[in-house]
Order: structure tokens, then C-alpha cells, then sequence
């Protein structure tokens, strides 16, 4: 087995908690399992460790980044343990080799006037420089770490303004940095432009808040932040290294691009938009820069096979139009682009690489589409289909479109989930139990736990380590408190997590398997961002609270409730009724229990619970007409939101 140790830097890492135990070392399986990939993968192709280090001006050696209050949000140091050539043997190779090369890190020339930095975070910040400043394409994703970013950029070239940000698509790692570059006056003097796709704030609030504890709770899970870096943790994310942490802002754009194409001019610099919905974010766009045969394909077309169902949740995408899309960028652009560069990883240079790489990006979301659905069509179920599906070699021994991030299995089943949905057609999974009475009348008809747990132990010294968690992961649905099946299922779990190519696969079960021996502990919810607190409208403030009204204490209750927000000069309807919220802009009711007055940046205040109704009342921020007693009982009904739930053990009966 490989010498390498768990590494752990002194610093303490916001949000990451060294191990409190020993982690089961990589089994024999595990080691055969992961050293075949050396002679089947294309380990000798060097192309991409020259196109990451191509152009580099600088970087800053040993590089930390911390909040004002001096905690560590990012530190490079804590990957040296990459520096050695040979994979240990609880790392698959290919992923091994990702993680390598997300490491290299600095300000990199793309092209004439086109700079990069990349390794301060999980994505990368992209410099344009425009006759009389600078061009943003993407922020990063916090206020920290954005502002290193741009530090390196001016320890090496002139210190000119930002006057245009471009934010490519919904996802904080691509707008999070807004702040430290940029300050909301000079937004509302004109003095800096900010572009984004059509429906940007509508998807960036949408997916961060009805499903938002959910999927924070998740992402966890897909990117492992509580995990220890080193071989026997996190060493990874596939896109980059890592979630960084941090202040998560935003300011939102003064110009929406909102046709298919779309071309103008900032600074002197001309660039065409081509909008691309449904993609890797819902509202998500590609950019041409005609100037200098430069390609940005935002986080569309990137070094990895990507999620078109995140291992955190969020809408499926349509792989479909992925497709389609790249193929269009491929013909407008693609044809005489001498660069393609995008909001992760590294450059292609040369046109013929160019065509060669879009044209494989393109294909790999296409032939899972077509194929996931031919045999859907033949009746073959998503769980099959993920077993039945294997790429060609053309795709199979390319780098960029390896299962390094998302991967064939899942992507398929969420083809499979797009089209078809959650049921498969055979009665017997139209209503089954639920996991845990299910686990319990499982584990009693294979004879009890002690014989379950007598045959998983011999599977398990036989490498079945994918039965072995599934028949565990039952065993700890009915009996939680059995320690023998929690720690035999935590040992499974890590051995699935060596083998893993993806990262995110990685570390969802070394996730897993650290929930199980050490139990759930803390958890970051994005929505602790002000920015996007802020951004929160009138109808997401009371989505946010329909999704946590309590059927049970909102039985037979009738609740009618009239808003005026004086900032909108609009009227907003709110009713509980059988159980459901429903609310209306624009009416009211003449028969409501009561009419409130307020802004509604008092009413985020009241939700967020910054302030409370009396105090509210008392300062003159909310004027109640009717009976009061209405609205106290309306704020009686909801649950609270809990990012502490619980994945691999069953939760409390309600």
C-alpha cells in the first residue's frame, strides 16, 4: 500500500474537521480495482499538463485566503500531497490525474489581452483587457477569494478599473465575487456594466431557495467540504479543487441578453452572446470574441463529462439541447475559434483541437441521450440502462469527457428522469414501503441481522462492496444502533469511494461513511449569503414559507390575509385554506382577517427573524388593520427549515 498519510495543515479550514478516526485503508480489491485503470487509460496522452501550464505568468507561492476575521476559507498547501507522481491506492488514476491537474494554479495568458487565474477557487476568474479597463468574465465564488484573484492579476499587469462584468450563468461559484471586485455605487453611476443570460436572478433565487436546505444539505455530500483533503479524503471536486469558502455576494445585471445571438461592444471589445437555457444552469450563456478567434463555453463544454442531474439536486437538464447547442457554437464559432476556453479548468489552443474538442463535448451529452432513450424504448428500466450503457472508444479513452465530475450512470438515469419520470412502469415499485418499515421486514425475512451481517462480511473480503452497501444500507434503516453494521456499511462506503473516478462520487460516500462513524454535524446553507437574501422578491419570500407550512397544525385552519408593500405599491393575497398557502399579487379581499402594511425588505427581516412582529409594530415598520390575532396564529403554522438532516441513517418518525 502506498505511503502517503492523511494531510493535514495546522490552520483550521472553515467548515472542515480533521478525522477523529482511522479510515479503512485500501482492500486488495480496491488496490486491483484501481491499478488496471493505469493500463487501460490513456496515462501517457500529456496534452492537457501542457495546455494547463501554458501561458503562465505567476502565482502566489503557498497561497491562503482568509475572511476579515482571519479564518482560513482557502489553502493550497493542503494539496501538495499531489505533488507526488504515482496514485495511491485509495485514488482512482484518472481521478488522481484531474486532481493534479486542478492544482496547477496563477494567472495564465489565454490570449492578446485575454488572462486567466485559476486555482484560487473552484472556478476561474477571466480578464479581458478593454481599451480603457477591464472586462469580467465570472467573479468567482466568494468575496475572498475573488479579490486575491485580481490581486495577482495587478501584481503583473497595469492596475486599470473593472468597467464590465459578464456573469455566464446562474451559480454562485460565478457571481459569488461580485463584491470584491466591484462596489453596487459604481453599478448605479454607470461606471460598471454588469451582463448576464435572460431569467439570471430568477434561477440563481430559484434554485437556492424552495429546495435550498435540501440542497445544501446535499452538496455535502457532492463536494465533501467537511471531508479531511488527502488520499484517504477529499482531494477533489472534478471541476476544480474544491467549494471555497467565504462571503457569497451579489449585484444584479444591468443588461440581460435575451435573444439566441446577440452582439455588442464593451470597452472596444465586441463579443458575441449565444444563449444556452437548460443546459448546465438554467439560464446560462457562450461567448465569441471575434477579436481575438477566442471561444468562452462558459461551464457548457469543460474537462470532464458533466452532471445533467447534480448529485445535489437541482432541475434536470436537457442533454438534448446541451447537445444542440455546442453543436450550433461549434458552426458559428468553432470553425474558426483558435482558442476555446471556459469558466473551469484549462485552454485548447489550435482550431483543429478546437473542433475536435467541441465536437466531443458535443457528442458525449448526445450519445447518452440517444442511447438512454433507445433502450427505454425497449423497455430496459433507468437502473438497467445505467448498467447497459458504455461509451465508444472514441469517447471512452478521451480525457475531457471521462466521468471525472458527473458520469455515465447517473447521467443516464437522468435522461431516463427527464422523459420518464420516477416510475418504471412495473406495479410492484408503483407503492412500495417506505426505507425504514421496508428495511425492517427485509433484514427479518433474510433471517436477521447477525446472518445479514455473517454474509456481508465474506462479500465484503470479496470485493462486493456495491451489494455489500446496499444490503447494509437496509441493516442500518431498521436497526441504526447496530455499531457492527454501521462500521462494516462506513467501510464499504470508503472502499467504493477509492475506486470512484468521479469526484463527486468520491465524496459522497467518504461522506457517508464519515456520517456514519461520527454522526451529522454542521452544515452551510447558502441563503446565509445577504446578498441573495436580498434578492429574495415578494412571491420567493412566501414560496419560501409555503414549503414549510405544517399540514398537521394548519388543519381546519382559515386564514386570509391582505399585503400592501409600500416600496412596490403593490397588493400581495395570502390565504391558508385545507392545509395549503396560496398567494396572489396584484389582489385582495375585502373579507380578509387583516391588512399589513410594511415593506418588504421588513417582511425578509421578519422571516429571517432579524426582527419580530412587535418590534416591528412598536417602530412603526408594520401597520396592522383588522384582527392581529390572525397574523400571530398565521406564524404559528410553520416548521423550521433543518440543514442537519439526517442521508445514511433514517431520520426521527414525525
Amino acid at each position: 500500500m502506498s505511503k502517503l498519510n492523511i494531510t493535514r495543515t495546522s490552520s483550521q479550514i472553515e467548515n472542515v474537521e480533521p478525522y477523529s478516526y482511522n479510515p479503512e485503508p485500501a482492500s486488495a480489491g480496491t488496490i486491483t480495482a484501481n491499478q488496471k485503470w493505469l493500463s487501460l487509460l490513456p496515462f501517457s496522452d500529456k496534452r492537457d499538463f501542457e495546455n494547463a501550464t501554458r501561458g503562465f505568468i505567476g502565482t502566489i507561492e503557498d497561497l491562503v485566503i482568509r475572511k476579515e476575521n482571519g479564518s482560513v476559507v482557502w489553502e493550497l498547501a493542503r494539496y501538495d500531497f499531489l505533488k507526488e507522481n504515482q496514485p495511491p491506492d485509495s485514488v482512482h488514476p484518472g481521478l488522481w490525474r484531474q486532481a493534479k491537474l486542478n492544482r496547477i494554479n496563477g494567472l495564465f495568458l489565454v490570449a492578446d489581452r485575454i488572462y486567466q487565474v485559476r486555482g484560487f477557487d473552484i472556478a476561474n476568474l477571466t480578464i479581458i483587457e478593454g481599451n480603457s479597463g477591464l472586462i469580467i468574465i465570472d467573479t468567482l465564488t466568494t468575496v475572498e477569494s475573488a479579490k486575491a484573484a485580481i490581486e495577482l492579476y495587478y501584481q503583473h499587469r497595469p492596475r486599470r478599473p473593472v468597467n464590465t462584468i459578464i456573469y455566464t450563468h446562474s451559480h454562485a461559484d460565478h457571481f459569488g465575487g461580485v463584491r470584491g471586485l466591484i462596489n453596487e455605487a459604481q453599478v448605479e453611476d454607470g461606471s460598471v456594466r454588469i451582463i448576464a443570460p435572460s431569467g439570471f436572478i430568477e434561477e440563481t433565487v430559484s434554485e437556492n431557495v424552495l429546495a435550498g436546505p435540501a440542497m445544501a444539505r446535499r452538496a455535502l455530500y457532492q463536494f465533501g467540504q467537511q471531508l479531511p483533503v488527502g488520499p484517504y479524503g477529499t482531494l477533489d471536486a472534478g471541476l476544480g479543487k474544491s467549494s471555497v469558502g467565504g462571503t457569497i455576494s451579489l449585484i444584479a445585471p444591468t443588461q440581460l441578453i435575451t435573444e439566441a445571438i446577440e452582439t455588442h461592444t464593451y470597452d472596444g471589445v465586441e463579443v458575441v452572446f449565444q444563449l444556452t437555457p437548460e443546459t448546465e444552469a438554467p439560464a446560462e450563456l457562450h461567448l465569441y470574441l471575434p477579436q481575438w478567434k477566442a471561444f468562452n463555453a462558459a461551464e457548457n463544454a469543460t474537462h470532464t463529462q458533466h452532471n445533467l442531474l447534480p448529485l445535489r439536486g437541482a432541475k434536470v437538464r436537457d442533454a438534448k439541447a446541451w447537445a444542440e447547442y455546442l453543436n450550433v457554437a461549434l458552426e458559428l464559432f468553432g470553425r474558426k475559434a483558435e482558442v476555446v476556453f471556459a469558466q473551469h479548468h484549462w485552454p485548447v489552443w489550435g482550431n483543429a483541437n478546437v473542433v475536435d474538442y467541441l465536437s466531443k463535448q458535443r457528442d458525449i451529452y448526445k450519445y447518452l441521450h440517444d442511447q438512454t432513450l433507445k433502450l427505454a424504448n425497449q423497455g430496459y428500466t433507468a437502473p438497467e440502462i445505467a448498467e447497459l450503457v458504455s461509451l465508444p472508444e472514441e469517447l471512452e479513452l478521451e480525457w475531457s469527457v471521462r466521468g471525472l465530475y458527473g458520469a455515465v450512470k447517473h447521467n443516464v438515469k437522468a435522461v431516463y428522469q427527464r422523459y420518464l419520470g420516477w416510475y418504471d412502469g412495473n406495479p410492484v415499485n408503483l407503492d412500495p414501503l417506505p426505507p425504514v418499515a421496508s428495511a425492517i421486514k427485509w433484514i427479518a425475512y433474510t433471517g436477521g441481522s447477525a446472518a445479514v451481517l455473517k454474509r456481508a462480511a465474506v462479500d465484503y473480503e470479496n470485493g462486493q462492496y456495491r451489494w455489500v452497501a446496499e444490503v447494509l444500507g437496509k441493516l442500518v434503516q431498521a436497526e441504526p444502533e447496530n455499531r457492527e453494521g454501521v462500521l462494516l456499511l462506513a467501510a464499504a462506503f470508503e472502499q467504493l469511494g477509492y475506486q470512484a473516478e468521479s469526484a463527486t462520487w468520491r465524496n459522497a460516500y467518504l461522506q457517508g461513511a464519515r456520517e456514519l462513524r461520527q454522526g451529522v454535524t454542521d452544515n452551510r446553507d447558502l441563503l446565509t449569503s445577504i446578498d441573495l437574501r436580498k434578492a429574495l422578491g415578494v412571491n420567493h419570500l412566501f414560496d419560501t414559507l409555503a414549503v414549510r407550512l405544517d399540514s398537521e397544525r394548519s388543519r381546519g385552519k382559515k386564514i386570509t390575509i391582505n399585503w400592501y408593500f409600500t416600496d412596490l405599491n403593490q397588493e400581495h393575497l395570502l390565504t391558508v385554506e385545507r392545509s395549503t398557502l396560496n398567494h396572489l399579487a396584484g389582489y385582495s379581499s375585502n373579507k380578509a382577517d387583516a391588512t399589513v402594511q410594511l415593506t418588504q425588505n421588513t417582511l425578509r427581516s421578519l422571516l429571517l427573524k432579524e426582527t419580530d412582529f412587535v418590534r416591528a409594530a412598536s417602530s412603526g415598520l408594520i401597520k396592522i388593520k383588522g384582527n392581529p390575532l390572525k397574523l400571530v396564529e398565521l406564524f404559528t403554522l410553520f416548521d423550521e427549515k433543518n440543514p442537519f438532516f439526517p442521508i445514511v441513517t433514517p431520520r426521527k418518525p414525525r
